[in-house]
């Protein structure tokens, strides 16, 4: 008797932390559903004709910038964090050295944004000589992006059955071309989803931009030559991005009369860009996984 109603208590805690858990996250989604839906309502009542052109007037330059931005801060800091995680797992052997740099990547990752700016200000605008530009921003954004894209490779490899490595290693590949031709590739959908995570708060970075990309930014959409600041590809350029303008637009916008209309577009336009780049990803992800299993 005493065992069944030890087993009626078990089984009525674990239903009641079930329901616990689903509430709480239902509660989350909601929240998050609700957020988004507001900022899109609010950028569609505050849509006007011409916010959206390629000019001073209009919010496409600042379009333009951020994923350009997101774009060079990935380049830099995905290969950079996917050989640390990878060098972290299958190289470095479980000890003291493997422990400090574990604790390092956990402090680098804990750091506030705007300490990273102050940061990247300092040596990459100040000690360079430089003035504010999209490289500077992408460097500072990417000091916040390996951290994460680190653990999410060293997690992802951790996570593989042991056959893959030893499988491989009984064919007679070496240790590099199992990494490279077998780990790796099946690791690919969860290091996709650390890239996401990193994109997403790329997207709407502005602490870790506001010294180094800068507030401004003018382009023109005829002129090509790289070493040109109105050259829309050249990196060395300032190029103020969708999150910024929006801080820009409701604490400097006075001088405006349409700041707050902008500042609700600039905020759903970032919205859809986060969840389209999420979306996109994610089909990537399980394209890529359904190839590598075989399906």
């Amino acid at each position: 008797m005493p065992d069944n109603n030890k087993m009626s208590r078990a089984k009525f805690n674990d239903r009641f932390m079930t329901v616990v858990f689903y509430a709480t996250g239902g509660f989350f989604v909601l929240l998050l559903i609700l957020f988004a839906v507001y900022i899109l309502m609010e950028g569609i009542k505050s849509y006007y004709p011409g916010v959206l052109a390629f000019d001073r007037n209009g919010v496409g330059n600042q379009f333009f910038n951020t994923i350009y931005l997101v774009f060079i801060s990935i380049l830099l800091s995905a290969p950079l964090g996917i050989a640390a995680g990878t060098y972290l797992e299958e190289y470095v052997k479980k000890g003291k050295w493997n422990t400090l740099i574990t604790v390092s990547i956990e402090a680098l990752s804990s750091l506030p944004s705007i300490v990273i700016g102050l940061f990247g200000y300092l040596v990459f605008i100040l000690m360079t000589g430089a003035q504010w530009n999209l490289m500077a921003g992408a460097m500072a954004v990417s000091i916040l992006s390996i951290p994460l894209i680190t653990t999410t490779t060293r997690d992802a490899l951790a996570a593989l059955p042991p056959h893959y490595k030893s499988g491989s290693m009984g064919l007679g590949a070496t240790e590099f071309q199992t990494i490279w031709k077998v780990l790796l590739p099946a690791c690919t959908p969860r290091i996709i989803t650390g890239i996401i995570l990193v994109a997403g708060r790329a997207f709407g970075e502005a602490a870790a931009l506001l010294y180094t990309a800068g507030q401004s930014t003018n382009l023109n959409w005829s002129n090509w030559n790289l070493s040109s600041l109105t050259c829309p590809l050249n990196p060395f350029r300032p190029g103020e991005t969708l999150s910024l303008h929006i801080w820009v637009m409701r604490t400097e916008g006075s001088m405006n009369p349409n700041s707050v209309n902008i500042a609700n577009v600039s905020a759903a336009i970032l919205i859809i860009l986060v969840l389209g780049f999420s979306l996109l990803a994610r089909y990537l992800s399980r394209k890529l996984d359904k190839k590598n299993t075989g399906k």
